[in-house]
């Protein structure tokens, strides 16, 4: 039988990326004690009274068909939290969709097709591959370098630009990283794209989980309004992500445009989880404080409990709920160092493999477990990281 091209676009990008978790449950569902810490799930759970609107609605009937733009209450809820950012966003600049992955999908595929690119930092999130390469676009990468805290740098965004090049992909805060960008240099990658009439969307699902600093998102900047897209969702903010709510803010035109092809893919989606996330985004609910706080708390914890590792070198996050170890200085890749974790001492982390090549000498830690399992954690990863010293009898130099 024949299938379309898109399965062999795909054929490689699916959950092959998450084997090392996919084998941590096998093994925590035969009963083994594992200590996962591989994907970004939050440990606390949505405030009760999301809950409460949620069960509201379903008791009042709000199960019933939406439409493709979503439901109004939602839509505007979202139009007047980004009309706090730019004062011209209306309803009309809104879509919404299931999920950030969702609006990804469906944004991609109405910017790019066969024979266009689409630019995106290295290393990335591990979805992103397979979002473009469903439109039959390929990935441009751009290297995001240690030395500078993965940031992107607009020198190396316009090396990587080729003439194929329709849209920049653009992560901040960034998984697996951690990184967020400053407004500067957020300017300065948007005179880039504009240079080279590039649209950008924007991935900004963490933008409340920044631990210092000021969020700065291209969507906020005038001159860059008319090109850029902003993805997001309730999933990290409200500790949701079961819910699927999220949605996609543009340009009037390319909403409009946009929405027949949402419509031919979803055509709304569910009522009562749209009255949960307009009351979500219209009240004062606590649980992304809460996150931030926990979150740089254990960061924190990771990087002193570490510090005798050998071999081991924790970066700490700017943002978000991961921790990237670069654990080059056993001697082991990323991909093989999570491997021995799991399978001597029972400790699941991403490899960084997963995330792309410049991420090959690391492992992505979650934060999203308790105090005391991330502890214990620690000492199994500084067993694990002993034994390879032992091992070798050298160390690498640890980078800084």
């Amino acid at each position: 039988m024949r299938y379309s091209s898109i399965t062999d676009r795909l054929a490689d990008l699916g959950s092959g990326k998450w084997a090392l978790h996919i084998r941590a449950r096998q093994l925590k569902a035969s009963g083994a004690d594992i200590i996962e810490l591989t994907i970004g799930e939050p440990d606390l759970p949505p405030d009760p009274s999301l809950l409460a609107e949620a069960q509201r609605a379903m008791n009042a009937g709000r199960y019933r068909y939406s439409n493709g733009r979503g439901e109004p209450a939602v839509v505007k809820a979202l139009a007047a939290r980004y009309a706090k950012r730019r004062a011209d966003v209306t309803t009309e600049n809104v879509l919404c969709f299931p999920g950030t992955q969702t609006a990804l999908f469906a944004v991609m595929l109405g910017l790019a097709e066969a024979g266009d690119a689409v630019l995106v930092g290295d290393p990335l999130y591990a979805t992103y591959e397979g979002v473009i390469r469903s439109t039959g676009a390929h990935q441009v990468l751009v290297p995001l370098k240690a030395e500078h805290g993965f940031h992107m740098q607009a020198v190396d965004l316009e090396k990587a630009i080729t003439p194929e090049c329709r849209v920049l992909l653009l992560n901040t805060p960034h998984n697996p990283t951690g990184a967020v960008l400053t407004k500067a240099e957020i300017r300065a990658i948007g005179e880039v794209c504009r240079k080279h009439d590039l649209w950008i969307v924007s991935d900004e699902v963490y933008e409340e989980l920044i631990f210092a600093g000021e969020f700065a998102s291209p969507f906020d900047m005038p001159e860059l309004a008319e090109r850029t897209i902003v993805v997001s969702s309730i999933s990290k903010s409200h500790a949701a992500p079961g819910f699927r709510s999220g949605w996609a803010i543009g340009p009037a035109e390319f909403a409009n445009r946009l929405l027949p092809v949402s419509e031919t893919m979803l055509f709304g989606v569910q009522p009562f989880i749209a009255d949960m996330t307009a009351y979500a985004l219209t009240h004062e609910i606590g649980t992304s404080a809460a996150m931030r706080a926990s979150y740089r708390s254990r960061a924190a914890l990771i990087v002193k409990a570490l510090d005798q590792a050998p071999g081991v070198t924790p970066l700490p996050p700017e943002a978000g709920m991961f921790i990237l170890l670069d654990v080059s200085g056993t001697g082991l890749r990323g991909a093989d160092f999570a491997l021995r974790l799991l399978e001597e001492e029972s400790v699941a982390v991403m490899p960084g493999s997963s995330f792309g090549d410049q991420a090959a000498d690391y492992v992505r830690v979650s934060l999203t477990v308790p105090e005391d399992k991330i502890d214990e954690a620690c000492r199994r990863i500084t067993r694990l990281a002993a034994r390879l010293s032992n091992g070798q009898g050298f160390l690498k130099e640890r980078r800084a």
